[in-house]
């Protein structure tokens, strides 16, 4: 079974690619934009506000493909300047402190939009005994 989920910005059309794949119990979810619908990027400068957003979408891709932020196993946050990692971290933590994926942080020289500073990509495994 594969299923794949839109987020319906215009990247995924112009690159071929979907905001989520879900194959059997297992979920890819790939670099999350700070984005409005639109694709315009939104809180630029603020780490804190971008994550949290890219969280947001993240979770709509993750209920699209039958799944839910309990189901994350591993968090990847690529930020322009890992100096700020604390903003991210507070965002994420959020979301995930009782739930606690693995996580990494991940230095970037640089995103497609220079208004982007944090992009969030996650593997979420659904446990077909739960």
């Amino acid at each position: 079974m594969r299923k794949i989920v839109s987020s319906g910005r215009p990247w995924e059309d112009i690159a071929g690619y979907s905001r989520a794949v879900r194959v059997g119990n297992m979920i890819e979810i790939g670099l999350t934009s700070p984005s409005a619908p639109d694709g315009s990027i939104l809180h630029a400068g603020d780490v804190y506000q971008q994550t949290q957003l890219s969280l947001r979408i993240v979770g709509e891709a993750l209920e699209a493909a039958g799944a839910s932020f309990g189901d994350v196993i591993k968090t990847n946050i690529m930020m322009l300047d890992t100096n700020r990692w604390a903003e991210a971290a507070k965002a994420h933590a959020e979301v995930f402190s009782d739930i606690r994926p693995a996580l990494s942080f991940v230095g970037v020289s640089g995103f497609f939009d220079p208004l982007i500073d944090v992009e969030v990509e996650v593997t979420a495994y659904i446990d077909p005994a739960a």
